[in-house]
């Protein structure tokens, strides 16, 4: 598999925390840059640029109205328009890619592997694997571990669920998950896995300390 430098992602199930630690990681660099400009400026840090799948682009926005239940599609043209929307996301102008190779640190909230788990279980694995086998892998993946009866806890404050928030759905999640993470190992992804259930703060200094281990980090 081919990796792509500088490109970090969060994965997990539903409730997991992935949003969450999107925030904190963006509140953490500013206060960072922030002391950059100050008297006690230490070493620069590389621009940071926080992204999500589906993304807020025209294929990103229909998927995200059939998740909600908006729109009725086939789970397999679902798993095309993810595809479709990853392309666009790696490969468009100010693209993950384009972002990489000029040297910003890049982190995204859901990647392929989200696919493969969630599409993999509504139509079959066949179909994700062919759409998304192209695609390179990041350099580094962060997997947010929970047991799906604390996600659903979390998940019943918010105003509303999207079709996979569903107890039973998101137990299979977390297997597929666990399933799927040795193989990414395999094809060269440095793969950390985080106990959830701890606090956000918690989770989050184990990302940053994961983060500022990758070259880009270090000049």
């Amino acid at each position: 598999m081919l990796i792509i430098q500088n490109f970090a992602v969060f994965e997990g199930g539903d409730g997991s925390g992935t949003t969450t630690q999107i925030v904190l990681l963006k509140e953490r660099y500013a206060r960072l840059r922030e002391a950059q400009a100050g008297p006690a400026a230490g070493p620069g840090i590389p621009p940071l640029h926080l992204t999500y799948e589906p993304t807020a682009g025209p294929i990103g926005v229909m998927i995200r109205s059939a998740l909600r239940g908006e729109l009725s599609l086939r789970p397999e043209t679902c798993a095309r328009l993810f595809a479709a929307d990853r392309n666009e996301h790696l490969y468009g102008a100010g693209g993950v890619a384009e972002r990489c190779a000029r040297g910003e640190l890049v982190v995204s909230d859901r990647y392929v592997l989200s696919s493969l788990v969630y599409q993999g279980l509504d139509c079959g694995e066949e179909l994700p694997w062919s759409l998304n086998r192209g695609f390179p892998g990041p350099e580094l993946l962060f997997f947010f571990d929970l047991d799906p009866e604390i996600a659903m806890e979390r998940i019943r404050s918010r105003p509303g669920r999207d079709l996979y928030e569903r107890l039973d759905f998101q137990i299979r999640v977390r297997e597929r998950y666990r399933a799927l993470l040795p193989e990414f190992e395999r094809a060269g992804v440095r793969v950390l896995c985080i106990d959830a259930s701890q606090s956000a703060e918690e989770s989050a200094a184990l990302v940053w300390a994961a983060l500022e281990k990758m070259p880009i980090m270090k000049g």
